[in-house]
Formats: C-alpha cells, sequence, structure tokens
C-alpha cells in the first residue's frame, strides 16, 4: 500500500475475510505493536447513547486543563483516520499510511495474514493503539465499539476509570434481549477498584451496574437527573446547573441545542472530577465543556439545517424531543435512512406518531448493510396509515437526490433534520464538502 487511501481501503475489506477474536489474541498482538506500554492514564467508555459525546466533552476539558489527551472514537463520518485522534487533530495520512503497514506487518509475523487476520475494528484498534504508544498522551480515551465485556478495547488490564452512558435497545442480537442483560455486557468494562462513572436513567440497567461494581468493589459514582437541574433552552446553546456530590456547578453552557447533551456533559464532568488532576479545575471544565463540538450530533451545517446522529429508538425519541422545542416558523422536514439491523420499525412509528414533520425524504444509504428502498416504502407507507399521518413522502436512491430535494423546496422559516444513521450523517458531511470545495 502508497497511500492512505489504499490503505484504507484495504482495512474496508477485511470484513471479507476475518473473523473476531479473543481477548487474548488481541493482548498478543497489541504487545507485538507496542500498544501495551502506554504510560498515561486510560479512560474506557461504553454504553448505548452518548458515548462519542462523553468523550468530546472530556477531550475538551482534558485540554483547556493543559493536558495532552488521545482518543479513539468508533465509528467515522468520513475518514477512518477520525478515529484516532491526538488532542483535536486527527493522525495525518502518512502517520496512519506508516502505522497500518507496522500493525499489518505484525499481524503477518503473528501468523493471522489469512483466515486468522484481525477483524476491521480489532485492526483499528491494534493501530491506533500502536500510535499511542508511540506519543504517550497524559490520558487516553477509548470508545468502545460495541458492548464492552468482549469488545477488542477491553483487552487492556490496566485502567484508571470506566464511564458507562446511557444504555438501550441496540445490538441486541449480540448483547441480550434485555435491559439487565445488556447492561451486564456493558458492564464488563470494570475493573476492580477502578472508579466508575454511570448515567442512572433506568432502573434495571442501573440496578446491574451497581451491582457488577461493588463486585468489583469499584466506587460508582452515578449521575442521575436530581443531578441536572435548570436546564435553559436558547437559540443555539444549552444552559444547566449540575450537582455532582463534589461540587455543584451553576449555568454550565453547551454549544449545542440537542436536549441529550448535557447528560452527555455531565458525565464527562463526574469522570474528569474522578481523575483528581491537580490541572483540572472548575474553571477549566467550564470552558471545556463550553468550546467542546461533537459533529452528527444536532450540527448545524446550513442554516436551518441539522444532522442527528439518531440510530435508534431512544436517539429517535431524543431527537423528537429536540425538534419539538425549537420553534419553527415554517415547515419541518426529515431526510430519513436506515440500516437492517436496526430496530427501525420503532424508529419510523416513533417519527410517524409525532406528526412534527411536514415531509419525510426516505433514502437508500450507500453502504451493505442498509435497508432496501422498498422495506423502507412498505414500512413506511403502513405506519403513516396506522397513524394517519398526514406526513408526505417521497423516496430515494440516494442521499443526494433526496438532500437536494428537501434544499431545494427549504424556504426561509423552514428547518430540515437528518437522522436514522451516521452512515447517512457521514454522507451528506462528504457532499456538503465536495460542494464547498468545488
Amino acid at each position: 500500500m502508497r497511500s492512505c487511501q489504499e490503505a484504507e481501503e484495504y482495512i474496508l475489506s477485511i470484513p471479507k475475510f476475518a473473523g473476531k477474536h479473543t481477548l487474548e489474541d488481541t493482548r498478543r498482538l497489541l504487545a507485538r505493536v507496542g500498544g501495551d506500554g502506554i504510560k498515561g492514564k486510560i479512560i474506557h467508555v461504553a454504553g448505548t447513547n452518548g458515548k462519542g459525546s462523553v468523550c468530546a466533552y472530556l477531550r475538551s476539558v482534558l485540554l483547556e486543563s493543559g493536558c495532552s489527551a488521545g482518543m479513539f472514537i468508533s465509528p467515522h463520518l468520513e475518514t477512518m483516520r477520525e478515529r484516532i485522534c491526538i488532542g483535536n487533530e486527527m493522525i495525518s495520512p502518512d502517520e496512519f499510511l506508516r502505522i497500518f503497514h507496522r500493525v499489518r506487518e505484525a499481524v503477518r509475523q503473528e501468523g493471522q495474514d489469512k483466515e486468522n487476520h484481525p477483524s476491521f475494528f480489532e485492526f483499528l484498534f491494534l493501530m491506533a493503539m500502536a500510535y499511542f504508544g508511540e506519543k504517550q498522551p497524559d490520558y487516553l480515551i477509548l470508545e468502545t465499539g460495541m458492548g464492552g465485556r468482549l469488545d477488542a478495547t477491553n483487552c487492556l488490564l490496566k485502567k484508571d476509570l470506566c464511564v458507562i452512558t446511557e444504555i438501550g435497545y441496540d445490538h441486541m442480537q449480540y448483547l441480550g434481549d434485555t435491559l439487565g442483560e445488556i447492561a451486564g455486557e456493558k458492564a464488563g468494562i470494570m475493573r476492580p477498584g477502578v472508579p466508575a462513572v454511570f448515567v442512572d436513567k433506568r432502573s434495571e440497567s442501573t440496578r446491574v451496574l451497581s451491582d457488577y461494581a461493588k463486585k468489583m468493589e469499584s466506587p460508582a459514582i452515578i449521575v442521575g437527573k436530581n443531578n441536572i437541574l435548570n436546564v435553559n433552552i436558547n437559540h443555539k446553546t444549552i444552559d444547566f446547573s449540575l450537582y455532582t456530590g463534589y461540587y455543584k456547578y451553576v449555568s454550565l453552557s453547551l454549544e449545542t441545542i440537542a436536549l441529550y447533551q448535557p447528560e452527555n456533559a455531565s458525565l464527562a464532568v463526574a469522570a474528569a472530577e474522578q481523575l483528581k488532576d491537580e490541572r483540572i479545575s472548575e474553571d477549566t471544565i467550564r470552558k471545556g465543556l463550553q468550546r467542546a463540538s461533537w459533529p452528527g450530533r444536532m450540527e448545524e451545517v446550513m442554516p436551518g439545517v441539522y444532522l442527528d446522529g439518531a440510530h435508534n429508538e431512544d436517539g429517535i425519541e431524543m431527537l423528537l424531543a429536540t425538534v419539538k422545542s425549537r420553534k419553527c416558523a415554517g415547515k419541518r422536514f426529515l431526510l430519513f435512512g436506515v440500516l437492517e439491523d436496526k430496530h427501525y420499525e420503532e424508529m419510523i412509528g416513533l417519527i410517524t406518531q409525532s406528526a412534527l414533520f411536514h415531509e419525510a425524504a426516505v433514502t437508500a444509504i450507500d453502504e451493505k448493510r442498509s435497508l432496501s428502498l422498498a422495506k423502507e416504502k412498505e414500512v413506511w407507507n403502513r405506519y403513516r396509515e396506522k397513524t394517519d399521518s398526514s406526513m408526505a413522502l417521497s423516496f430515494h436512491e440516494n442521499a443526494r437526490s433526496a438532500f437536494g430535494q428537501l434544499l431545494a423546496k427549504k424556504e426561509s422559516g423552514d428547518m430540515v433534520y437528518i437522522a436514522g444513521s451516521l452512515y447517512l450523517i457521514g454522507q451528506i458531511k462528504s457532499f456538503l464538502r465536495r460542494i464547498q470545495n468545488d
């Protein structure tokens, strides 16, 4: 491979010939690529919704405090390089290519170049850890890919803090059919004696996480509704107060309109407190939250056009709550596309029942797991009839066509929301970037 693009194409091809490995397999490869010698503190983040946002808020607080911070996240929106960052900078194309060859050679030496090749996610995780092993940041923030207990990131035995975000129904074919079962998989990232910060949103999942923390003899720091006070929604920001048990923060401000972000920011604050770093203060926490940004989470990319990565029932519920809270002088439009392995019927049902949108433009996603347009059409029409909805529907073979149609219809005072899949969000962002560069 002679270019970053060729390396990305190779990694994209991995699912065709690789399967998931044991944590011991990953641990052995990690040692071979030099990713097992991280000297800084490691923060491990799991959960169903909000993982990336918590990572972003925590990173911003750390950077504002004068700390260096590496971050590994999943998925990416436009380029794989987004997954591997030092500070606010993603890994460069040249560094990505160099680290790619390093990991690929280690895989060959391990005799895993064919049927035992690391999976797509495992390969990228190994690349990230090899890179961080060189850079040695003060802190390393790691987001799980899926679940927790068996996730590749959980091969690390040494951790300094575990954070678990909201738990909901997603990836149930792998993680279990109940919130308790899913919570048990997420709880698997905990380590004996290591503090665990998590959100109290559903009693079933909270009970499982609390019991697991007790079993691990790990201090449990729980953030619930009662901790988040005085939420005030402004034109482009949200203000709120937070009581963590240690401190009370009055009028924290977030540069977002997403109603779900105060919860994620609060988890990040509680996590930052547990690091016991004298460089972290109320002032750096306040500035870090205010200056943080996370693309694809109720992100305004054009006047009145918002991208949101809601891709499950809980995400759609929060999206709808945010949309409902925003005054709209005109019509609301929705661009929607979803993967076939999601609970798309429930998501579509929530949208049609909300009666918030004048029209939904439904599209297939340029991704092999996309729900077919024929199936989307059948489900949307069925729910529109079921709910007696007056919402107009249009169906498109690709996201670009759907987006173009909505922009052509949008008038002053109208709002356009794009949701259903992070893959869809990434495609729209890439499309907009190409337009801007032309």
